[in-house]
């Protein structure tokens, strides 16, 4: 199971990190992403982190604003976000690649099938 939290209100400009718990068999993961969609959008990868050896990459648009990380002692994922714009309003989403069918998608030089999703966690940036 996938569980994200953290989301919120946030003034431009501010920060939020927003949490994904990984539960169950997902722990066993490839590769954990954050994604997100915004209203009328499709949904985009943001950034991603490879279990076996925790590399990170990211969304070339984000411009060094976000940074994924985990603590694997409590199986969690984070996405801290910095610099916030209201352009970065959406509905973020974590995803596991478990080697399964799933839904492709390349994150900076990093391709993943993912199959196993989260429910989201809204976040706002408006004043």
């Amino acid at each position: 199971q996938l569980e994200e939290s953290g989301g919120g209100l946030v003034q431009p400009g501010g920060s939020l990190r927003v949490s994904c718990s990984v539960s169950g068999f997902i722990v066993n993961y490839d590769i954990i992403g954050w994604f997100r969609q915004a209203p009328g959008k499709e949904r985009e990868g943001v950034a991603c982190i490879r279990n076996h050896d925790g590399s990170t990459y990211y969304a070339d648009s984000l411009q060094g604003r976000f940074t994924i990380s985990r603590d694997n002692a409590k199986n969690m994922v984070y996405l801290k976000m910095d610099n916030l714009k209201p352009e970065d309003t959406a509905i973020y989403y974590c995803a596991a690649d478990l080697g399964g069918p799933g839904i492709l998608f390349t994150i900076g030089t990093l391709t993943g099938i993912y199959d196993q999703w989260g429910q989201g966690t809204q976040v706002t940036v408006s004043s």
